[in-house]
């Protein structure tokens, strides 16, 4: 039976990683077919708009979308294309591994840890967000509620149960922001206490950035809030050798969208030298929550192969080859 899933090439080298991608999934067999949606510059462009109904409809209907990196302007600008999208969605839960491949320039192996992200809420919610008429003055307020916390919290323990992981941290700043960061935690204490098989710490943020840079191997999943979330899991990312091998899963009740955690490069686009991994892992997150978890594992070993081999690796991971030769090699070995 094919699956049908909702396809953003998106932005810089968001195209050439994406058709990448979709070549080893072909390759790899997994009963898929594609249903090309825009949003970005791309969208702006040809519809006069960030993200067309047309792209809303699509994933409302497919319930799954993989998505190459959109443009997201720093300072000023236009708002997040992704945080729209998790919000339009309700795609509360954001999931990345950070897991050690073999010949990359990672300071450590053996890491294997995943970060769950609340994703609707928190800082980035930023509700009256404002900066005064003579420029001195910026306010954003932040909210946490009870309810998003408790499913953020409880989906981090059902994916260490499911996945048989054996400790979940609860990451705050509840000893200084008693409102908000004391709300999430008192949430997450209430949550793991229906879960006994499952080893509980919490831990406070900036303690646990420098653990993770001293003894990242005490930590198995790592659940907090919006903006602590995307700090560490980048901080994560750094752990294992960078974004290059860094996707991320975006979770809600009635969708899902897969990604590149990476920015779009702009620098490297349309030179066909970017490194399609993250979106390929991206994409073996995709395939397992499709249920086809022996296709995502084999897509897992055989990127951990290609890294083996030193096999047509892009400039990124110490290699010469290019985005379509790395995934020619991936391909081989499936």
């Amino acid at each position: 039976m094919t699956q049908t899933i909702t396809v953003i090439r998106g932005d810089g080298i968001g195209p050439e990683i994406m058709d990448a991608t979709l070549f080893v999934l072909d390759k790899l067999g997994a009963g898929l077919s594609y249903e090309f949606a825009d949003a970005g510059l791309a969208a702006l462009e040809k519809h006069g708009e960030l993200i067309p109904a047309s792209t809303l409809e699509s994933i409302k209907k497919n319930k799954v979308a993989l998505k190459s990196p959109l443009t997201t302007p720093v300072g000023g600008g236009f708002s997040s294309i992704n945080v729209a999208l998790r919000r339009q969605f309700d795609l509360y839960a954001n999931v990345r591994p950070a897991i050690s491949f073999p010949n990359t320039r990672a300071r450590y192996e053996n890491i294997d840890l995943i970060t769950v992200r609340e994703n609707t809420e928190g800082a980035y919610l930023s509700e009256g967000q404002e900066v005064s008429a003579d420029g001195e003055t910026a306010f954003s307020g932040t909210r946490i509620t009870r309810k998003g916390s408790e499913r953020i919290v409880r989906y981090a323990f059902e994916l260490a149960r499911s996945t048989g992981r054996k400790k979940v941290t609860a990451v705050h700043k509840a000893n200084i922001i008693k409102s908000t960061s004391g709300l999430f935690l008192n949430v997450a204490r209430e949550v793991a206490a229906n879960y006994p098989d499952i080893e509980f710490q919490e831990m406070i943020v900036d303690n646990t950035c420098m653990q993770l840079v001293m003894r990242p191997e005490q930590f198995d999943v790592i659940v907090t809030t919006n903006l602590f979330g995307d700090i560490i899991s980048d901080l994560c990312a750094g752990l294992v050798g960078g974004l290059g091998l860094a996707p991320g899963a975006n979770i809600g009740e009635e969708a899902a969208i897969f990604e590149a955690v990476h920015g779009t490069a702009p620098d490297i686009a349309g030179k066909g030298i970017a490194n399609p991994g993250a979106l390929l892992l991206g994409a073996a997150q995709m395939l397992d929550h499709l249920g086809q978890v022996e296709n995502a594992a084999r897509l897992r070993k055989a990127i951990v192969a290609t890294m083996e081999a030193k096999d047509a690796l892009t400039g990124d991971l110490g290699g010469t080859g290019g985005t379509m030769d790395f995934a020619r090699a991936i391909a081989s070995r499936l």
